[in-house]
């Protein structure tokens, strides 16, 4: 469990990280702007234009979302990495401590009432299989149902913060489609009024087109990392909770069939 631990840990590590350098390419790309190549170019290039703040204004409207999206990108990573764990999913220190020895003994109400109060996805289900007992009526198909009903509301809760990661990666590209169409636009209008014989005037329009696009882009790539990641990850910690409580309901089966044998 802690080698898992480490591995799991380990590799969020590696995901912060790599959100981190996707935004290096972004800041590279604004501090080489903001050294003037010549004379000429400073003269044509907008004033206060060549700093990252310079770059988000000149986006338009649809960096506003993007910004939205980036911070929910990081809150979302951050939330994801803190509670999509096995320790925190499945509990298996209190399943060993409390839950097991109390089964062991058929105790249904001890074993219910650690549930109680360790709250948590495998405890809330191992408390909707267990409570089928609290009239003395022992039936294993009853729990194994009651096991699977709770499993599909529990383990589906925590999943739909990973899913918020695929909904971000998929719309940023949007908007940033969307102002790539506006400052298109705004560029072809400035032709029709001004004609060609002055380009500059055409830079700002140019540039917002430009920046929506990659800033799109760099929203979205870490968040679909960070999906993926997450995404196999959760879906080993479900395998591992269909496991364990395939496991207590045979050894509690097996303990109320035999409960004379010290061995069951």
């Amino acid at each position: 469990m802690n080698r898992q631990s480490q591995k799991s840990n380990r590799g969020y590590r590696w995901l912060l990280l790599l959100l981190c350098l996707s935004f290096l390419p972004y800041t590279t790309m604004t501090a080489q702007d903001a050294a003037p190549a010549t004379t000429e170019s400073a003269e044509l290039a907008p004033a206060g234009d060549a700093t990252l703040m310079g770059a988000f204004k000149q986006g338009g409207l649809a960096m506003y979302p993007l910004l939205i999206f980036s911070i929910a990108t990081l809150g979302l990573v951050i939330y994801n990495g803190l509670y999509v764990r096995e320790n925190a999913i499945i509990n298996q220190a209190t399943i060993d401590n409390e839950v097991t020895p109390a089964l062991d003994k058929l105790d249904f109400a001890a074993a219910i009432e650690a549930c109680d109060q360790n709250k948590g996805p495998v405890m809330n289900i191992l408390r909707s299989g267990l409570q089928t007992t609290e009239r003395g009526n022992f039936n294993p198909d009853k729990i194994d149902q009651a096991f699977n009903e709770a499993a599909s509301v529990e383990l589906a809760r925590p999943f739909v913060f990973v899913n918020y990661l695929q909904v971000i990666a998929s719309v940023s590209p949007m908007v940033g489609l969307l102002g790539t169409v506006s400052g298109m636009v705004k560029a072809f209008r400035t032709i029709s009024e001004q004609g060609m014989g002055r380009p500059e005037l055409l830079a700002n329009n140019i540039s917002e087109a430009l920046v929506t696009t990659a800033s799109g882009l760099m929203v979205a790539i870490p968040a679909l990392i960070a999906y993926f990641f997450f995404k196999n990850k959760y879906g080993k910690i479900a395998a591992s909770v269909s496991q364990v409580l395939g496991r207590i309901l045979r050894d509690v089966t097996d303990r109320h069939e035999n409960p004379s044998d010290p061995s069951a």
